[in-house]
């Protein structure tokens, strides 16, 4: 191969890298913001209305909203928790619902799993927040 070939190639390739890194980020960055709103708007009253009841049906458990995730954790193992987190590893950046369950001998048992997977952040709504929610309580709060 011709030494110039070579290098118009090469260049080329690096050339479209960084096109395609920059789309990715204004991509990441949109998300963040998207994910922000829904966590605001959606994900923090939803998990209030679960944590009351919860409560009333004597479970004790409680909102927590550390930096860019919120989390239903429990009063009494503090690793026991359903979290909601922005996860920008794959090619699209998608909410992830993250399930911490400790179960005595047994240790402790972790799940992770995209809420509403392939639909971008700013698409997500009440409705498929819910569903995870409503999936996920049950693995939170029984003992098995």
């Amino acid at each position: 191969m011709d030494v110039s070939d070579l290098r118009k190639g090469i260049l080329r390739a690096l050339d479209e890298a960084r096109r395609d890194a920059s789309t990715r980020r204004a991509a990441v960055d949109e998300a963040r913001e998207a994910f922000t709103e829904f966590l605001q708007a959606t994900a923090v009253p939803l998990l209030r209305q679960t944590v009351t009841v919860l409560r009333a049906e004597g479970e004790r458990y409680s909102v927590q909203t550390p930096a860019d995730s919120v989390r239903l954790a429990s009063d009494a193992a503090p690793e026991t928790f359903l979290e909601l987190v922005l996860d920008t590893s794959g090619d699209a950046p998608q909410v992830t619902g993250r399930l911490s369950v400790t179960r005595g001998r047994h240790g402790q048992v972790l799940e992770e799993v995209p809420i509403a997977g392939g639909k971008p952040v700013a698409d997500l709504d009440e409705g498929d927040l819910a569903g995870y929610v409503l999936a996920a309580i049950p693995k939170l709060v029984l003992k098995r």
